[in-house]
């Protein structure tokens, strides 16, 4: 008897974990059923992706959406549209929201809050605070929480676990990988002066500077060792930073951003000043060179977007009043397709940095790889297509990005969360399903 499918892909380049190849992927009921010839097989919706690439759908692990029910700022149904023209079928949201995500309750609410109103799957973290640590071994494992989040020096919102003391504590509790944000807080208030009132945005990485970031993260490394706890270094951005963080791959996981990887400075802050403006900051072409090679050799393990959108009337704001962080979810798969075509690193690694890792790193159930009983996830992207990446292009409220005008070779064409196409040829389709993501380690 033939067989009868929900949705069967035809004649794309697939990516998956037996090689990149030429071959066709049914689904149904939201999840990858068969992939092969295929022969004699139908289904209610066949879709022919000749020459078409058929990624594992892309995970952002680190956006922040901000201030949810404004009409003015960014929200889940807002970022999680720019995620979904940007061929992302996951995100992570951070904790650094208005209000903070620092309860069970808080966790609960935003997942109440997303149903109907995400157009991709998602998980939030909860942020640690002196006041909340006893919670979090319980609260790491409520179901659609990503896990724990903790900033050591201060950044957008009020969160911040500056001390050995208080970090060794939140260390000690539960058992999942912990995502840091690593700058020294004692340093960045040392070194405020730099960034005094009226300076130029360019000092913003010499006041953020590398020893800021690399105190931050040997104290972090120091103290997971001692409580034996896993840890996520987030948005690494100096070649100091990764050198010391390779040899301590069997404790702590990489992050580097897209941004990290494109920009440099002085350059960019000449160019758009504060819309350059983001911690850990961008920094010069030797940093980011280390960043390749980090790419290169394994030691990073995942890309995440660091999306943060500000209105251009918060970005506006003169140095240092401006806040920092820049949109990045919906540009995240163009600039990486970009950076494959310019030969930096290849589109196997690409996948294994925004999907396999992701799920790697997090215990992700069901998603990271084309493969059969996995989530129907899918990035669909012409690698030949050249476009140029523009403001009018963005979903985000804001509506702008520091790589407006820039020209790319690859864009995401369709987004598939669990057999759902929630974009195809740059129009959102159907309506916001997004669920909340499975983890291993959740009750």
């Amino acid at each position: 008897m033939a067989q009868t499918f929900d949705l069967i892909l035809r004649n794309g380049t697939a990516v998956t974990p037996n090689g990149t190849l030429r071959t066709n992927i049914a689904v149904s009921d939201g999840r990858i059923r068969a992939i092969g010839d295929l022969l004699g097989a139908s289904a209610a919706e066949e879709v022919d992706v000749r020459g078409l690439t058929v990624l594992p759908g892309v995970i952002d692990t680190q956006v922040h959406f901000r201030e949810p029910g404004l009409e003015h700022k960014e929200d889940l149904e807002s970022s999680t549209r720019a995620a979904a023209q940007g061929g992302v079928v996951a995100i992570f949201e951070m904790p650094n929201t208005k209000p903070s995500t620092t309860t069970a309750d808080a966790i609960r609410d935003k997942l109440a809050r997303a149903r109907g109103r995400a157009w991709v799957d998602h998980a939030f973290f909860i942020g640690a605070a002196s006041d909340n640590i006893s919670h979090l071994a319980e609260w790491e494992r409520i179901p659609g929480c990503a896990g724990i989040k903790v900033f050591m020096g201060s950044s957008t919102g009020n969160l911040l676990v500056a001390d050995d003391e208080t970090l060794g504590r939140v260390l000690a509790e539960g058992f999942r990988r912990i995502a840091v944000h690593c700058e020294d807080e004692g340093r960045l208030i040392e070194r405020k002066h730099v960034a005094e009132e009226g300076a130029h945005p360019r000092v913003h990485h010499q006041w953020r500077d590398v020893e800021t970031a690399l105190m931050a993260s040997t104290r972090l490394i120091n103290l997971a060792e001692k409580a034996g706890r896993r840890v996520h270094v987030l948005h690494v951005t100096t070649a100091e930073e990764m050198e010391f963080l390779a040899g301590h791959k069997d404790i702590a996981t990489v992050e580097t951003t897209p941004q990290h990887l494109t920009l440099a400075a002085p350059e960019c802050y000449e160019r758009l000043g504060t819309y350059a403006q983001m911690n850990p900051p961008i920094r010069g072409a030797r940093h980011r060179d280390a960043l390749w090679k980090a790419i290169a050799d394994g030691t990073v393990d995942v890309l995440g977007s660091d999306h943060a959108p500000h209105t251009r009337e918060e970005k506006d704001k003169p140095y240092p009043a401006s806040p920092s962080g820049m949109t990045g979810v919906q540009t995240l798969v163009p600039l990486m397709l970009d950076h494959v075509k310019q030969g930096r690193l290849s589109l196997e690694r690409l996948v294994d940095l925004t999907s396999a890792g992701p799920a790697r790193i997090y215990n992700i159930t069901g998603k990271g790889r084309i493969a059969v009983g996995y989530d129907a996830d899918f990035t669909i992207v012409d690698m030949k297509a050249e476009r140029i990446i523009t403001n009018d292009w963005i979903e985000s409220r804001c509506g702008w990005t520091p790589f407006d005008g820039q020209k790319v070779t690859g864009w995401p064409v369709a987004t598939i969360v669990r057999g759902q196409t929630v974009m195809r040829d740059g129009q959102l389709l159907g309506s916001a399903s997004g669920e909340p993501v499975r983890f291993q380690e959740s009750r």
